[in-house]
């Protein structure tokens, strides 16, 4: 019974870790007000079908990177140690960002944004990736992915993700009362915190890495 209930901790800590993690680079919160923008000459029926289209994107997206992405840095003869360091670069850069409620240019440079305006269907384009689906939160799937070394974990990591693509989906079916409720200060609020997280999980990565590349450093 001991070893049963340890083990469903294990699992839960190893959903929460992914979902956590996940959730706050993806930042669906912090999406609405690009969201609406890029909306804005949808009817709400439209807004709606783009919705789905990006909350189901964001979660094929993370899906590939979490059970593939190990086998594809392999392919190109890419260490997890090195791909942790900068990964965990990119994730630290991005919360800097965050934490001054600035869209990184990581996400998405000033011409991809313009390009983004002049777009009919914005929904995976650039709104699944790479404003939520991105480099980073990439990233995080695929180390995430390594570390699920069992079935449990394998299903608790595919369930955090499908979890956070139903929070995308809620958010973005909620934009406009989202906008409103928080309002700027708010959704700068919420920006600022998912950044602060994103900021200690980026120098975990790092660390974690430099461990593995620089035994001598433990």
């Amino acid at each position: 019974m001991g070893i049963g209930n340890n083990r469903m901790e294990i699992s839960f800590s190893s959903f929460l870790s992914s979902f956590v993690a996940i959730l706050a680079i993806v930042n669906p919160i912090g999406i609405v007000p690009i969201f609406l923008a890029l909306t804005a000459n949808e009817s709400e029926k439209e807004r709606k079908h783009t919705a789905h289209i990006s909350a189901f994107s964001v979660g094929l997206i993370l899906l590939i990177s979490a059970f593939a992405g190990e086998s594809i840095l392999a392919f190109f003869g890419i260490g997890l140690p090195s791909f942790r360091v900068g990964g965990g670069i990119l994730v630290l850069l991005m919360a800097i960002s965050m934490l001054q409620a600035k869209q990184s240019r990581l996400r998405q440079s000033p011409s991809e944004a313009e390009y983004a305006e002049e777009k009919d269907n914005v929904a995976v384009v650039p709104l699944a990736m790479p404003l939520m689906a991105g480099p980073g939160a990439i990233s995080l799937a695929i180390i995430h992915g390594h570390q699920a070394t069992n079935v449990s974990n394998k299903i608790m990591l595919g369930s955090s993700i499908f979890a956070v693509a139903l929070i995308v989906l809620i958010s973005l079916h909620l934009a406009k009362p989202i906008g409103r409720a928080l309002g700027v200060t708010g959704l700068n609020i919420a920006t600022r915190i998912m950044g602060l997280i994103l900021a200690a999980i980026g120098v975990q990565m790092i660390a974690l890495g430099l461990v593995k590349l620089l035994p001598g450093l433990q």
